[in-house]
């Protein structure tokens, strides 16, 4: 691709667990969260209250890191390798965001089971980006991004595809 303004990269790699509860659970999940991508998670505090689940306003549920840069790829890669790098193409958005799901931590190299631990899943989120989304969220003269430079879902269907040899799953 000869123009630069076009060429799609990764802003952010969002890794996420949720426990639904505050307590021993969202601590031992904050610890698988630090293991898998050596940052240290901030916790998820629920906006809404829901008396069925017994959730106030305020409420710790569950944990994320994000991820940029570099840390970002290499945690893609990791992740889709469980994967095998295969993605269902309902795992794209209409925005070109990717999202899906690793059934257990376990399956990263070199992580082990830990019984103290048990068993917890994550929820992985990627978002692409062209260079001169900064009109969005610049402090003066804010504007919003043309639709022509956005990512759409088929540029981030064909990024995946180039860039991390991912199949795309009909």
């Amino acid at each position: 691709m000869s123009d630069v303004m076009r060429q799609v990269s990764v802003e952010k790699v969002v890794v996420n667990i949720g426990v639904g509860e505050a307590g021993e659970r969202l601590v031992k999940a904050e610890k698988v969260l630090e293991m898998v991508t050596g940052q240290k998670p901030v916790e998820t505090i629920s906006k809404t209250v829901n008396r069925d689940l017994g959730i106030r306003v305020g409420m710790p549920l569950g944990c994320k890191v994000t991820l940029r840069g570099e840390a970002a790829e290499e945690f893609i890669s990791k992740a889709l390798t469980i994967r095998e790098m295969r993605v269902p193409i309902y795992s794209f958005d209409k925005e070109g965001n990717m999202s899906f799901g690793i059934s257990d931590y376990t399956d990263f190299e070199g992580m082990k089971y830990d019984p103290e631990i048990g068993i917890f899943g994550m929820d992985v989120s990627v978002v692409l980006k062209r260079p001169g989304k900064r009109i969005a969220v610049r402090p003066l003269l804010k504007r919003k991004v043309p639709a022509s430079h956005r990512v759409d879902r088929n540029e981030a269907i064909q990024f995946m595809k180039d860039k991390f040899q991912v199949q795309v799953i009909e």
